[in-house]
């Protein structure tokens, strides 16, 4: 009877708020991209392993690993898809902090994250089709809903790519000022998108309450696979101990804003792709920062800094 009722789930959030949470991403992203130097993608060229493993961990280990755990698994196809989305999205707003607590490599975050950002334009809307249409549940929910992989790849555009160029644009011409945007903006920025977002939980609370059990063991095995998968992938291609620590938390912390957005504006906020999402959202950060002050704790090894 959950089962039933969870399919049926639709997370409630009108136009108005959803244009305002379309602005609130855009700004994000425009704050975060203030910070990052043209020069940070020196380390591309200089040493491209590391960028390399922390690409393919993103956007192809983690959406096919995740394919295969929801075939085990073989939750509802409001779950299955909500597992597809936040495996498709690039890392997390948060990434860069929560590595510079882990004592990771702070530059190859930010490098990943412009990087990871830009590729998302395409790469987020072709693995969600290309792996949902993999899954039968999930294949006839994407032909019940018709959905264009062009009209979202114009929606990330909008929301990720022009923004971040924008803000390295600023930083590049006017870099005194995008000092001064980043320190106010990054953080307010932050805030309003983390309100509407709580406004969102918050007018849909109930829901919340009573499929929170259902949904996040989900969330929490799912996040666990995805930290597992940046770590044990890193550590097969032989990086340093600060570069493992980075793509495990790259891999682990996605933008499950984003996904949120193209749930809602896309998949009308249907039954558990929602609440997949928005608990997601809130767990990553939970594993992120306990993960972060555990490897605060233990310094890395001199060898590993030389």
């Amino acid at each position: 009877m959950t089962d039933i009722l969870l399919n049926k789930v639709h997370i409630n959030f009108d136009t108005q708020n959803l244009w305002l949470l379309n602005l609130a991403l855009a700004l994000v992203m425009f704050g975060i991209a203030l910070e990052i130097s043209i020069k940070d993608f020196r380390l591309l060229f200089l040493d491209p392993k590391p960028i390399i493993t922390g690409v393919a961990s993103q956007f192809l280990l983690l959406p096919a690993i995740t394919f295969l755990f929801v075939w085990l698994l073989n939750p509802l196809p409001g779950i299955a898809m909500g597992m597809f989305m936040v495996a498709a999205c690039p890392g997390g707003n948060v990434s860069n902090f929560i590595t510079h607590m882990a004592k990771g490599n702070t530059a190859l975050s930010i490098s990943l994250t412009a990087i990871a950002t830009l590729l998302a334009v395409v790469m987020t809307p072709l693995n969600l089709q290309f792996w949902g249409s993999l899954y039968r549940p999930t294949a006839i929910l994407l032909k019940e809903i018709a959905i264009s992989p062009s009209e979202m790849i114009k929606l990330v555009a909008l929301l990720l790519g022009i923004p971040l160029l924008a803000g390295i644009a600023v930083n590049y011409f006017i870099p005194k000022i995008a000092v001064k945007m980043a320190r106010v903006l990054k953080i307010a920025s932050l805030l309003f998108f983390s309100a509407l977002v709580f406004l969102a939980l918050y007018d849909n609370r109930d829901i919340f309450r009573e499929y929170i059990i259902y949904v996040f063991w989900i969330v929490l095995l799912h996040n666990l696979l995805a930290l597992t998968t940046g770590f044990s992938f890193a550590k097969i291609m032989g990086l340093s101990e600060k570069d493992v620590r980075s793509i495990t938390i790259e891999t682990g912390i996605q933008n499950s804003g984003l996904g949120l957005l193209l749930i809602f504006t896309f998949f009308d906020g249907i039954g558990g792709m929602a609440l997949l999402a928005a608990f997601w959202g809130i767990w990553h950060l939970i594993s992120g920062l306990i993960l972060a002050t555990f490897w605060g704790y233990r310094p890395i090894k001199k060898e590993e800094l030389v």
